[in-house]
């Protein structure tokens, strides 16, 4: 009977575990994405200022670069849950996951 407990303990343990790991990769999207929306935010006064369409190119691509490493991360993150969740997908389904963030 002890072992059970233990084994269901472990289990929870395990359970919990992957929960800080969720939440991780949660607060790492997000500040991914404020980080963006930061970088947005100064393109925008980069346009309406006028500035050289060089700077505001680069700073564009960094925003965009930015939102794809946030869009992997949520990918990667939930691949697990992705192939094997309640809403399951095929490795096709996955691939053109990723393939639209590329």
């Amino acid at each position: 009977m002890t072992s059970i407990a233990r084994g269901a303990g472990a289990r929870a343990g395990a359970g919990q575990a992957a929960a800080a790991d969720d939440d991780q990769a949660r607060d790492a999207v997000l500040n991914r994405l404020r980080r963006a929306q930061g970088q947005l935010a100064g393109v925008i006064a980069m346009v309406e200022q006028g500035r050289d369409c060089r700077e505001v190119v680069t700073q564009l691509a960094a925003v965009s670069r930015a939102i794809d490493r946030a869009g992997f991360k949520v990918v990667a993150s939930n691949m697990r849950q992705c192939l094997a969740g309640e809403t399951a997908m095929t490795a096709d389904e996955l691939e053109r996951l990723f393939l639209a963030l590329a």
